[in-house]
């Protein structure tokens, strides 16, 4: 049942709401306004918190861009003890329960939308922690951490999925990320760039592959 109260901003905004460690920080957005299928919500996870990872995050942000483009309603938010979000790290446990937050958020205010989820880093470790709570309709990940957490706990989505990686990455192990995908069921749309972990002087060309990606998909369905 959704909350009459509760509406998604029509312009870029910053605002709290309610989660499970106190209030959270969101930055909000509306779609493109020459987009034409606008009856999407994108919510974005940024990377890690102890090294400076936050909801405006420059990879965060041409996901953002991407997604608006499409014709998307966005909404990036910062992870508990980030900026204005209360709480302290969890470890990409409480962070999950942040995304859930926002994402019960967003469906209040968008009823009748349907959901797309990104993460980069370890935003992406944290969105697949819940992808399966959400359910969306497209599912990003830009490079997966897959070295450095756990990952065979967690069950692949039932959504089309893209993941995007750096060859050049120092981060997160390429390698281990393009063995990951290969044993995924389904199997992820892999998608190979030449570039670093943040994806230096190649922004827009992500921007480009996020959107060409998901469009593959789609015209494939």
């Amino acid at each position: 049942m959704s909350d009459s109260s509760i509406e998604f901003p029509k312009e870029s905004t910053v605002l709290l709401i309610p989660g499970p460690a106190g209030q959270i920080e969101c930055l909000t957005a509306p779609p493109e306004a020459d987009a034409v299928d606008k009856n999407r919500v994108a919510l974005i996870c940024h990377p890690h918190p102890l090294y400076g990872g936050t909801m405006r995050n420059k990879v965060t942000h041409m996901l953002e861009k991407a997604f608006r483009d499409m014709g998307a309603h966005t909404v990036r938010f910062n992870f508990r003890g980030v900026g204005e979000s209360d709480g302290v790290f969890d470890d990409g446990v409480g962070e999950a329960d942040d995304l859930l937050a926002v994402y019960e958020w967003a469906k209040q205010a968008m009823p009748h939308c349907k959901f797309w989820l990104a993460g980069f880093s370890f935003g992406s470790y944290v969105a697949l922690r819940a992808v399966h709570a959400i359910n969306p309709e497209q599912f990003v990940t830009v490079a997966p951490p897959v070295e450095r957490y756990d990952y065979t706990e967690l069950s692949p989505p039932d959504c089309p999925w893209l993941v995007i990686q750096g060859d050049e990455d120092d981060v997160v192990s390429p390698r281990a990320v393009y063995e990951y995908v290969e044993q995924q069921n389904p199997k992820p749309q892999l998608v190979t760039m030449k570039a670093g972990h943040f994806f230096h002087r190649r922004l827009l060309d992500l921007k480009g592959a996020v959107k060409n990606g998901i469009l593959r998909q789609v015209n494939t369905e």
